[in-house]
C-alpha cells in the first residue's frame, strides 16, 4: 500500500528492485557462450548434421564471447574518459568564473 501511495506524491517514487522492476524468467536471461557450447540438441530421422550445427554453435559462442570482451572494454574506456573529463572540468571551472 505504501509504494501506491507514492505514486501521488511529489518527488516521492517507489521503492524499485535493482533490476529496475522489470521481470525476467531464467529462460530470458542472456545466453552465455558456454551455454551456447554445451547445447544439446535430440537427434531426428531426418534432422540436421550433427557436426555442423555443432560447429555454428561453437561460432556463435565465440562471437557472442568476443562482443561481450569488447562491450567490458568499452564500458570502462567510457569510465576512463568521464572521469578525465570530469577532471579537466574541475581544474577548469574555478578560474573560468574570476
Amino acid at each position: 500500500m505504501r509504494n501506491v501511495l507514492n505514486l501521488f506524491r511529489p518527488g516521492k517514487r517507489p521503492d524499485r528492485p535493482p533490476n529496475g522492476g522489470l521481470y525476467r524468467s531464467e529462460s530470458c536471461r542472456p545466453l552465455t557462450a558456454g551455454q551456447i557450447r554445451d547445447r544439446q540438441f535430440r537427434n531426428v530421422r531426418r534432422g540436421l548434421d550433427p557436426a555442423e550445427v555443432h560447429a555454428f554453435l561453437h561460432r556463435v559462442a565465440g562471437e557472442l564471447a568476443d562482443t561481450r570482451r569488447e562491450l567490458a572494454r568499452t564500458s570502462e574506456e567510457n569510465v576512463r574518459i568521464k572521469r578525465a573529463l570530469r577532471t579537466w572540468q574541475s581544474r577548469l571551472a574555478p578560474g573560468a568564473y574570476r
